[in-house]
């Protein structure tokens, strides 16, 4: 499945249903583009994985919403409730051991 993008228009129908892994981030943070592919091939994958980003300077109600404090900042949701948080890169391997273990 392919990454999704949202905004405060369609947010709650992207993250209501299933496992979600849920990124924030901005176009001009560095950390945010190293992690842009990684997330591209968990979401390639991994079908019972959403993979859904929001962009923070697009977004910045959504941003305060989610509690986000830095960027890339990383939600699993299941079925539309935020389980877990994690702020920063995280490695392929790592990233879905750890939304799958949540």
């Amino acid at each position: 499945m392919a990454v999704q993008y949202a905004d405060s228009t369609n947010i709650d129908e992207k993250v209501k249903e299933g496992l979600v892994l849920l990124d924030f981030y901005a176009d001009w943070c560095g950390p945010c583009k190293m992690i842009g592919p990684v997330l591209e091939q968990v979401a390639d994958e991994n079908d019972d994985i959403n993979v859904v980003k929001v962009n923070v300077d697009e977004n910045i109600s959504l941003a305060q919403q989610y509690g986000v404090q830095g960027i890339p900042s990383l939600f699993v949701l299941k079925d539309g409730e935020v389980v877990s948080q994690k702020a920063g890169f995280m490695p392929k391997d790592a990233l879905v051991e750890w939304v799958k273990s949540v």
